[in-house]
């Protein structure tokens, strides 16, 4: 990861709060960066369960509520859901302290105290109910509790935008995120794009001949498009990441299709190097992979939605393909093997998403909110406003202002 130098104290105390530390996916590496960056603040979760690869955590003050000691709970986690509100509930953070709150789900449940300020860091609005029928038919196979579940969707909903209302300033991790933020809660919010360790990976003229995905093996990443038209082309693809898809997957792919399950930090960068290209057949609020790939200069082939509307620069960094099927994906990539890439300017094009932009704004965001008056309302425009006069302010204390100020 790269080098993250610990940033200031605010006035308050800052304290992060997080669904659950049991899987360690983007969401975690988000929450990893800021502890980094702010090591004195304690982290308050529902859980923290299970083979964490992330060593920060395991150096931090954590607070989990009572799911901690459920029987079950790193295996059963989601659909537990419905106790999750009551677990956040439980737990209790000082008065007049400023909360980072990193959220899928139900962080935003944990209580508010008197003279405290909460930022929500949103990855999305929760899937569990704004999209109730992808999350039930992903997630839920029995369907006497699906059915179950799904009865419960409208009061969660309505409990989840009640939550919505404690939130001083909502941060969304993309601008499709932002456009669901508006959409489910009614509110503005201010784009924050995720850390991509950039730096952990370099710009490659290898270029073997193969394709690449690493996800998680699960039916709504869309896998099974690439998989269904590298076979039919006869052309090679490694898919790196494992799920309950794999088994479904293995079936339709030809002798040109290679699966390797789960790898280390260290074998993902390397097929990266040395791939022709990243594919990205599904859809994702942001995507850290498609950037990743991009930092070793590689185009990447993607769907034209979510995030990767914003990450990828058409004809530049890599194409896309309109629907979601064999004959839309297999003409993109007979137009991929058209096109000359300019590694130099792909790796450029992710360099946009780096730790060090994501710490610095996240660092200014957090300061602005917490220098504002009381009383003042918080609206993202406010907190621009705010962060720019404290730009101005440590330029011209270091002497960058002083011919400006002196004209």
């Amino acid at each position: 990861m790269e080098h993250i130098t610990p940033s200031q104290t605010t006035k308050r105390k800052l304290s992060l709060v997080h669904d659950f530390l049991i899987q360690m996916g983007g969401a975690e590496r988000v929450v990893e960066t800021v502890s980094l960056s702010y090591p004195d603040a304690p982290i308050y979760t529902s859980a923290t369960i299970g083979e964490n690869p992330f060593p920060v955590f395991k150096e931090r003050e954590i607070h989990n509520s009572w799911m901690q000691k459920l029987p079950g709970m790193q295996k059963h986690h989601k659909k537990l859901f419905f106790l999750y509100p009551f677990a956040f509930n439980s737990l209790r953070m000082n008065e007049n302290e400023l909360a980072w709150i990193s959220s899928s789900s139900f962080a935003k449940w944990i209580p508010k105290p008197k003279g405290s300020r909460f930022v929500c860091y949103c990855h999305t609005p929760p899937r569990y109910f704004w999209n109730a029928d992808e999350y039930l038919e992903n997630e839920i196979g029995n369907p006497v509790l699906r059915s179950f579940v799904r009865k419960l969707m409208p009061l969660f909903r309505m409990s989840d935008k009640k939550q919505s209302r404690k939130i001083d300033l909502f941060l969304a991790n993309s601008r499709n995120v932002q456009d669901r933020i508006r959409e489910c809660y009614g509110r503005d919010s201010l784009v924050v794009y995720p850390p991509v360790d950039v730096e952990r990976f370099q710009c490659s003229d290898n270029s073997e001949d193969y394709f690449l995905i690493v996800s998680r093996l699960v039916s709504y990443k869309r896998v099974d498009l690439a998989v269904e038209a590298f076979t039919k082309a006869n052309r090679k693809l490694v898919i790196v990441g494992d799920g309950p898809d794999r088994e479904r997957l293995e079936k339709m792919a030809g002798p040109t299709v290679k699966f390797l399950g789960r790898a280390s930090d260290a074998a993902v960068t390397e097929a990266m190097a040395n791939c022709r290209g990243f594919v990205f057949p599904g859809c994702e609020d942001f995507g850290i992979t498609p950037v990743e790939a991009q930092a070793c200069g590689k185009p990447v082939l993607a769907y034209r939605a979510g995030g990767a509307l914003e990450t990828v620069r058409e004809g530049v960094s890599g194409l896309f393909f309109d629907e979601q099927n064999e004959k839309s994906f297999r003409e993109a990539l007979e137009r991929f093997d058209t096109v000359e890439w300019d590694r130099t300017l792909i790796r450029r094009n992710a360099e946009r998403f780096s730790t060090a932009r994501f710490v610095e704004r996240t660092r200014e965001i957090l300061a602005a909110v917490d220098a504002l008056p009381d009383g003042v309302e918080i609206e993202p425009a406010t907190v621009e406003e705010m962060i720019l006069e404290q730009t101005a302010e440590r330029r011209l204390a270091s002497g960058e202002l002083v011919g400006t100020a002196s004209r």
